[in-house]
């Protein structure tokens, strides 16, 4: 029955997924060419908006466990994107930095970000990105 309230959420809940799902295709398809996974780009975006900080800052922005952090940390040192070094007030903490060539892969995503965002979002007007942009802030709110 279509007029069922949970029919409706059903319903809503699937339309949701299912731009999940293609959000998740195209940034699947724009971080190929940097060979990054998305948890690794998500860790170079962070550290491309926020500059150095130290691991457990990190892992609050990506809100996944310390432990996970340090291994994506671990890998983006392995492909030369980050470097790691002592906090200078605080001998007990790292922190991580963008190296030169981790910049330029944070910019290359970004512009890959745009292009997967206009692939999907370009169907709207300007109004309705705005207005979609405020429904996912009310949902993301605790």
């Amino acid at each position: 029955m279509r007029d069922d309230p949970l029919d409706a959420d059903e319903t809503l809940v699937e339309a949701f997924w299912s731009v999940a799902h293609l959000l998740r295709k195209a940034s699947h398809t724009a971080l190929a060419p940097l060979g990054l996974t998305p948890g690794h780009a998500r860790a170079l975006g962070t550290l491309a908006r926020h500059g150095r900080m130290r691991l457990n800052a990190l892992s609050e922005h990506l809100r996944i466990a310390a432990r996970s952090t340090t291994e994506v940390v671990d890998a983006l040192e392995a492909d030369g994107l980050v470097i790691r070094e002592p906090d200078p007030t605080d001998r007990r903490a790292t922190l991580v930095t963008l190296t030169p060539e981790g910049v330029e892969v944070a910019h290359e995503l970004k512009r890959a970000r745009a292009v997967e965002a206009e692939s999907l979002f370009g169907r709207l007007s300007s109004d309705q990105r705005a207005e979609l942009r405020q429904l996912l802030d009310v949902l993301r709110a605790p």
